[in-house]
């Protein structure tokens, strides 16, 4: 089942969910002496990801895997990993960063970060965003893209600028250890309802997650 953790305030949430992904990075560390993370895109998880930089963790036993990719040219502002370096990569002293190389387009990049991965069992820690679509990574309601059970996905056609994506499909996220989702405002209250209603979105496919969310996103619930 999904937990919810309701805060006043969106920097209280991301906070929360700074502190719950410490521990969790800390739990796998002390148990496998490595952990993986899966990690979102977007503006939302900005907040979150410079409190979890200031968190004392061994940075150098830690993986960090983009949960998909935009197709932009290497350094465009609105890949994904240009947020990630931004706000948690560039402020960690030794750390293990694994992006995936959209540039080259989603096929060839996804057969790529399909061999990087392949190490990986299962990943510890699915970090992810959340549409007010209902969708997760790259993951679109109704895209062909949902039904790829290959462990990285090219996404094409979709709804969202740019067409051509890469993802880690829904196989790989319903195998995390852990799945967690940060989401504020009231433009996602509406999805936030059809989710607790157990509509069969994309988000609602992977499994039971730990919802990180401030009132707003529940005003309609």
């Amino acid at each position: 089942m999904h937990q919810w953790f309701v805060y006043t305030e969106f920097n209280e949430a991301s906070k929360a969910a700074a502190d719950f992904l410490s521990s969790k990075i800390k739990a796998s560390i002390a148990k496998k002496d490595i952990c993986h993370v899966i990690l979102p895109g977007g503006n939302t998880p900005a907040i979150c990801l410079a409190h979890l930089a200031e968190k004392k963790l061994p940075w150098n036993k830690i993986h960090w895997y983009p949960g998909d990719e935009r197709c932009y040219p290497l350094g465009h502002a609105e890949r994904n990993d240009v947020m990630l370096e931004k706000n948690l990569w560039s402020q960690l002293p030794d750390t293990h960063i694994h992006t995936i190389p959209a540039e080259l387009g989603a096929e060839q990049a996804a057969d790529i970060y399909r061999e990087i991965i392949k190490p990986v069992d299962n990943f510890d820690i699915a970090f992810l965003g959340m549409g007010e679509d209902g969708h997760t990574a790259s993951l679109f309601p109704g895209n062909d893209a949902l039904t790829d059970m290959r462990s990285v996905i090219p996404v094409y056609h979709s709804p969202k600028a740019p067409d051509e994506r890469v993802s880690f499909s829904i196989n790989t996220l319903k195998n995390a250890d852990c799945r967690m989702v940060l989401a504020s405002g009231h433009t996602k209250a509406d999805i936030i309802r059809r989710i607790k209603n157990g509509e069969a979105l994309p988000i609602n496919c992977i499994g039971d997650i730990h919802w990180y969310l401030d009132k707003a996103a529940l005003s309609t619930c």
